[in-house]
């Protein structure tokens, strides 16, 4: 089973910011496609950036303009940098790995509540 291993995430305030971490096996890494997803109760769960192999980079509407993903692959982490961040931006965030159709791999989750 491929573990993917998120970090980061808390409480902040409106228009606060946060950095959200995912590491992966270097195998895994290197060759998929990564992205940041996340889920709030009364949602399902939805794409909020992606980024190839190559360094592409997608964003979900309510993401551009304030979030940014990364890759590092000399540590195999992912990235996703939350700026300017509002109340709807409470969700849980995955961490997703995949190389389609061979495999779709999902952290474990971490809680962002932005919250006075």
């Amino acid at each position: 089973q491929v573990q993917l291993v998120q970090s980061g995430g808390g409480l902040v305030q409106p228009g606060g910011s946060l950095r959200l971490s995912c590491r992966a096996p270097g195998s895994i890494f290197r060759v998929s496609a990564l992205g940041w997803y996340r889920q709030s109760p009364w949602k399902e769960r939805e794409l909020v950036a992606t980024i190839t192999t190559i360094g592409i980079t997608n964003y979900a509407d309510s993401a551009k303009g304030r979030f940014t993903i990364s890759r590092d692959n000399a540590n195999d982490t992912v990235y996703l940098q939350m700026n300017s961040l509002k109340p709807e931006d409470t969700a849980v965030y995955y961490c997703n790995a995949q190389r389609l159709p061979m495999y779709n791999y999902w952290g474990q989750g971490t809680q962002v509540t932005v919250s006075s």
